[in-house]
């Protein structure tokens, strides 16, 4: 299984998307403190939105979509809804 989730730094009004075999362990890897990568800097995230494919391709393509700006309008009515 794969998941596909969003996530949203409040403090920076900043969103991730991306997909992961164990989405558990990517939540911490994303909000430790040794992260090196671009979601570092905006630490702390939320989880605000997932889903789960069967295949690895189903969740590249969904992450694809969230990433387009039709899906940027369906986060961002996520996001407004947690308000």
């Amino acid at each position: 299984m794969f998941t596909v989730y969003v996530l949203h730094s409040p403090i920076h009004n900043k969103i991730y998307i991306g997909f992961s075999s164990d989405i558990e362990k990517r939540l911490f890897a994303h909000n430790h403190p040794s992260n090196k990568g671009w979601t570092k800097s905006f630490q702390p995230w939320t989880l605000i939105h997932s889903e789960e494919f069967e295949t690895k391709a189903d969740a590249m393509l969904r992450e694809k979509q969230l990433k387009s700006s039709k899906g940027r309008l369906f986060i961002k009515d996520i996001i407004l809804s947690h308000r």
